[in-house]
């Protein structure tokens, strides 16, 4: 294998970014939806030959809201919708931490959860992507944190809960994003149209 054929990649967000953040802590599979332009988005990073990653933080479980098994049956739900479009994921990745949640072993502080990059350690030892020109794109402070701490570019989308932290950022001057994006879709376009 050349550099030539090592793949970029690109990590997205669950709640907020592919699919609304409606409910909180969900854990129904009924109540779960992509937003209406999510299959096409991420048919454009496919076709830019990025990987793609999901990575979540569900500190539900610690929280005793809902399961591990409640969790699993919701992103089945989510691969589903996503198959139903042509897409499939490269990897999903969970963080059940939380260190003041109530569920052991869970109520602990760990690297997996975001702006840790446990994750991002998990996808890099399975795929050895290239780092440069990869992309984490998320829509809280927590997303950004985890993309300049793996070195990657980060995109903060203003759905979910992106307005609200971009006004913080705004008002702390730290985590700057390298690009703010009304949607995923937006975000997809921009990264085929500038080549970026």
């Amino acid at each position: 294998m050349t550099a030539k054929d090592i793949k970029r990649a690109i990590f997205l967000d669950r709640d907020g970014v592919i699919s609304p953040d409606d409910f909180g802590y969900l854990s129904n599979p009924e109540e779960y939806h992509l937003y209406p332009y999510t299959i096409e988005a991420l048919k454009i990073f496919k076709e830019l030959n990025f990987l793609l990653f999901v990575v979540t933080n569900q500190s539900g479980i610690a929280r005793g809201y809902f399961t591990i098994d409640d969790l699993e049956k919701v992103l089945a739900k989510m691969r589903s919708l996503l198959s139903a479009g042509g897409i499939e994921l490269d990897g999903v990745y969970y963080s059940p931490y939380y260190k003041d949640g109530i569920v052991p072993p869970y109520n602990i502080d760990h690297i997996d959860r975001k702006p840790g990059i446990g994750m991002f350690k998990k996808a890099y030892s399975e795929f050895h992507f290239q780092i440069e020109g990869s992309y984490m794109i998320g829509d809280r402070i927590s997303d950004l944190g985890f993309g300049r701490n793996a070195h990657l570019k980060n995109i903060l989308l203003l759905t979910g809960n992106g307005e609200k932290d971009f006004m913080k950022i705004l008002e702390t001057d730290d985590l700057r994003p390298d690009f703010v994006c009304e949607n995923l879709l937006t975000a997809a376009k921009l990264i085929r149209d500038y080549k970026l």
